[in-house]
């Protein structure tokens, strides 16, 4: 009995306690409602439990006595409280042949003890694990408000919660099996002390984000920083990390610590850190912010028919969610498929793009990025408004704000940005191209190289491997290399 409580709990005593009566027996609930039952053989008697917790009610309370015992025929019922005195307490039913068997009684009288320690366990774990998953969902809000921008709601939202938002912040992406996450997630909050935000990505099950500090206390002598101790402790995981960023460019943060981890799965230390490079938001300048606001303006000024389609907020972060994320907007936005897919299409009716193309694709993340981007922090080098390109022709999408964009990617600044972007890669220009032709599709792009699936995969994991950025995955670089090659196009 004692084992079976330690180990099976509940339905096992219950299982264990129908083979010793040869009969039926439950737990139910004052209202008569079976809480755990259990029989072993198909001839075993379902009681009317209603009725019997009816008159088992009255016996207790108007007759003062502990236990019930009524005969039904051929059959005994058998009723012991777990709680004397307690009206609200489950009550032990058992069925059993007559006549009964001898000592069943006493066992029934030993077994209410465990019985009643095992449920109350049971019902602080099921709470446990209630306030687990809430702390859990709460941290996944706070990490999306971050990368939706939203910080000043994301600080009254996380001040419930501990530790404090970091400011400036690192933030690392830890790749484990997602049978350890929660084992790797202890060892996370171990290693740097309690002091980062730890969440289970909504999106991929095999990923944590840390959320660290940006500037901390350097460690001590002989110790590694966090991301490389947890490299080094949990045996199979990879670990990639950002640069130090301002708490509201988290979203900017995740690019690249998912990045870095594309180039971790490559190294035999299986740790890798966000090169320093420039982004291309910070080089266009007050012209590419304007270019920007016009693009996005018919989304910012949108107002819904009916107050239950989704709004100008609603579908910035679908856009933004959907371009970083792809299908899986679905996993990080918690909608359907389908309602993923009519706001796609509203995004598309209002900006006039095709967003099935990589060019329009590429284009509204630029805007994206831009906007998030604060005013100041533009460059002072891209302030001045470049000329118009000569014979411009359409780029993405066939408005006016998708011709200007040729005129901000022949900025001195962003073709100085594309040419640092593609010149680790000279050597994989034509998979490159092809692969981005395709709108990066790896089944058409191996079908005009020429090769099998697997081996232009293995050609664009080592492309990953040189860029040291994700392609293959989302969030993708293709957007900034389709950028960089209509830049260095454009000014050829």
């Amino acid at each position: 009995m004692n084992r079976l409580a330690r180990t099976g709990g509940t339905a096992e005593i219950l299982h264990w306690l129908a083979g010793r009566a040869e009969g039926w027996a439950g737990l139910v609930g004052p209202d008569g409602r079976v809480l755990h039952a259990a029989s072993r053989t198909d001839q075993a008697v379902v009681p009317d439990v209603v009725g019997l917790m009816a008159e088992d009610g009255n016996a207790l309370t108007g007759r003062g006595a502990r236990t019930y015992v009524l005969d039904t025929g051929a059959h005994t019922a058998l009723l012991f409280p777990l709680s004397a005195g307690d009206p609200a307490s489950p009550v032990l039913v058992v069925v059993t042949p007559r006549p009964v068997a001898p000592g069943l009684g006493t066992l029934l009288a030993d077994v209410v003890m465990p019985l009643s320690l095992c449920r109350q366990a049971e019902t602080l774990e099921r709470r446990r694990r209630r306030v687990d998953l809430a702390e859990s969902r709460g941290r996944e809000a706070v990490l999306h408000l971050l990368m939706t921008g939203q910080l000043t709601i994301a600080q009254q939202v996380a001040g419930a919660l501990r530790p404090r938002l970091p400011d400036p912040v690192r933030v690392c992406v830890v790749e484990c099996s997602a049978d350890d996450r929660d084992e790797v997630a202890r060892i996370c909050g171990d290693a740097d002390g309690g002091r980062s935000w730890i969440v289970r990505c909504p999106v991929y099950s095999r990923h944590l984000i840390l959320v660290m500090p940006g500037r901390g206390p350097e460690p001590d002598a002989g110790e590694a920083p966090t991301d490389e101790a947890v490299a080094a402790r949990v045996g199979g995981c990879v670990v990639g990390v950002s640069e130090p960023v301002p708490l509201a460019d988290t979203a900017t943060g995740y690019r690249q610590a998912f990045h870095a981890l594309a180039a971790a799965r490559e190294l035999p230390a299986r740790h890798a850190r966000f090169g320093v490079s420039p982004d291309l938001a910070l080089a266009v300048g007050p012209h590419g912010r304007q270019w920007a606001d016009e693009l996005l303006k018919p989304l910012l000024v949108h107002t819904p028919r009916r107050a239950q389609d989704p709004g100008s907020q609603e579908l910035m972060a679908t856009a933004t969610s959907w371009l970083a994320f792809s299908s899986h907007a679905t996993d990080h936005l918690k909608i359907h498929r389908n309602t993923l897919a009519a706001r796609l299409k509203l995004i598309g009716e209002l900006l006039g793009l095709d967003l099935h193309r990589l060019a329009d694709q590429s284009a509204l993340d630029l805007a994206l990025r831009v906007r998030a981007t604060p005013a100041p922090a533009c460059t002072p080098a891209a302030a001045r408004t470049p000329e118009p390109a000569p014979n411009a022709t359409a780029g993405p999408g066939t408005g006016k704000p998708a011709r200007d964009l040729d005129e901000i990617l022949a900025h001195p600044a962003v073709r100085d940005w594309a040419d640092r972007q593609l010149a680790p890669v000279l050597g994989f220009e034509e998979t490159m191209r092809t692969w981005l032709r395709c709108e990066g599709r790896l089944g058409p792009a191996a079908a005009e190289l020429g090769l099998s699936v697997p081996g232009a995969r293995k050609r664009l994991t080592r492309l990953e491997a040189v860029l040291q950025r994700s392609l293959l995955r989302p969030p993708s670089a293709r957007y900034d290399l389709w950028l960089a090659l209509r830049s260095r196009d454009r000014a050829a």
